[in-house]
């Protein structure tokens, strides 16, 4: 078992300075009752803690670090930027190469707008959605997380629904009012709703690919409902792969299913690790932005050149080696031979990949909503999560989280993660 002792002290300090000694909630570990691990390096499939413990990550940054942590070659583009200069507040032209890369991979983006952050990137969106159309309502899903935006925070996944908070006080009703929330993978809800506000719909935004309630992916035929409907209506239909861009596939999840959607907010992977994010799609709707149109957004740091820098080099290796296929062989290798250990244990585990994100839920089917992810087994999950960092595996300190894998993860870190595995359970959960 690892000892902690500089996390444990780093953690109180913390505290006197910070809300809750974290800067994002999750961070705190507060729904398995562990004390947070604070991390001082990382490379390849590992990273080290402030105790010099070594872990096999399977987080990757919730997802970027899809290469594997401190790539040489994302390392190298990064510092030869580094010497150039850190920030211009200036166009520069390594922000139309990232820019080509995306649409190249994404051909639903024909314009793009570089931010700072995936809540950044659906704020920006559904404004734009708003001016385009001239409408007011939103429909999103219970589960979906876009971010700590004011109209989306509604029945959020994520951060939100493992503390217990449905919504967050400090949003305005009326603000409120104007956003509207569907079960996930519920086509008759989601008609309901959409019948009764489509006269004032500006948009209607999805995680196809929902990593914040683990990882759930949306029915096709949901989809292809919520496409057809949008359509008719000319309300904007907006897909949020911050999580699942770059990460399922090249394309995104909007490639698997085949479905365009008219904007894409986007964000991890596009940054390498750098804060960033990026909303894009039809050429009619991003003109409508300014300086074109009459929709504003704008950010001091918006296509900071070190994030452009990280991203377009990340994007160069995904598209040179295009690992997808590899990387959910991979995840599945780990996933079906756990599902095999629980189930020697009389415990019943679901488990779902694609690409390089994947999911295991304490219950005997997949979930399909948010509810179902709520009624899985809380007490396994949480002694599992801690039993597994306490000997050096890594997995998401929330139910409520996607994993990831990434190519730097060899047969040798999952068969180790097993062996872990089977130790934890020879012991009992």
């Amino acid at each position: 078992m690892n000892k902690i002792n500089k996390s444990i002290e780093l953690f109180k300090e913390a505290k006197l300075h910070m809300p809750g000694g974290v800067n994002s909630p999750v961070r705190a570990f507060k729904n398995i009752n562990g004390n947070p691990i604070f991390f001082k390096k990382a490379k390849g499939p590992h990273i080290f803690d402030a105790d010099n413990n070594k872990y096999i990550d399977y987080i990757g940054s919730w997802g970027p670090m899809i290469m594997g942590h401190s790539h040489p070659e994302i390392v190298k583009s990064v510092s030869k930027q580094l010497q150039l200069g850190t920030s211009y507040g200036a166009p520069t032209s390594i922000e139309s190469t990232t820019a080509k890369l995306i649409k190249k991979c994404i051909p639903s983006i024909k314009k793009i707008r570089m931010v700072n952050s995936g809540t950044e990137a659906t704020m920006s969106a559904v404004r734009l959605a708003r001016g385009y159309t001239k409408r007011n309502k939103i429909i999103k899903f219970d589960g979906c997380y876009h971010g700590h935006v004011d109209s989306l925070l509604i029945k959020a996944g994520s951060g939100v629904t493992t503390f217990g908070l449905p919504d967050s006080p400090g949003i305005p009703k009326e603000l409120a009012k104007q956003t509207l929330s569907c079960e996930f993978n519920n086509k008759d809800e989601f008609l309901k709703i959409f019948n009764k506000v489509k006269g004032d719909l500006a948009a209607v935004i999805i995680e196809p690919i929902a990593g914040n309630m683990g990882f759930i992916p949306a029915d096709k035929s949901f989809l292809k409902l919520i496409r057809e409907k949008t359509s008719q209506n000319k309300s904007i239909l907006i897909f949020d792969e911050v999580m699942s861009g770059f990460r399922v596939s090249l394309g995104g999840a909007q490639e698997i299913y085949k479905i365009k959607p008219d904007l894409t907010t986007l964000g991890k992977v596009i940054g390498g690790g750098l804060p960033v994010g990026a909303f894009g799609g039809r050429k009619d709707i991003m003109d409508y932005l300014a300086p074109n149109g009459p929709v504003y957004q704008a950010g001091t740091l918006s296509g900071n050149p070190l994030a452009m820098a990280a991203g377009s080099k990340l994007i160069q290796l995904l598209i040179k080696n295009n690992p997808y296929n590899a990387l959910e062989e991979k995840a599945n290798s780990l996933l079906i031979k756990m599902k095999q250990l629980f189930l020697e244990n009389d415990i019943p585990l679901s488990v779902n990949a694609k690409g390089g994100m994947f999911g295991f839920f304490f219950s005997k089917n997949l979930p399909k909503n948010l509810n179902d992810v709520v009624s899985t087994n809380d007490k396994h999950f949480n002694s599992f999560l801690n039993k597994c960092i306490g000997e050096g595996i890594y997995f998401a300190p929330s139910k409520f989280e996607a994993g990831f894998i990434s190519t730097k993860h060899t047969k040798l870190e999952i068969n180790h993660t097993i062996n872990v595995i089977k130790k934890i359970l020879q012991k009992g959960i």
